[in-house]
């Protein structure tokens, strides 16, 4: 089993799909958030970046994916 990861997405973001896909092809135990169905999941996401995806992973932050942000 993989490392636990969250990542804070919008279903609409394209970025979010692919950082998705990725993760997943790591094997990575990941938990989405999506901030357009959950208020505090929104003002969680705000407190770490200001655009999806916001990626959380062994205590760091990661905004944005491969250079790109959704």
């Amino acid at each position: 089993m993989g490392e636990k990861v969250i990542m804070y997405v919008l279903q609409s973001c394209p970025t979010c799909a692919k950082a998705r896909l990725a993760l997943k092809r790591e094997g990575v135990d990941l938990e989405e958030r999506d901030v357009g169905k959950s208020q505090e999941w929104l003002d969680e996401a705000r407190r770490l970046g200001t655009a999806v995806p916001i990626i959380v992973r062994g205590g760091r932050v990661q905004q944005g994916f491969g250079g790109e942000e959704g």
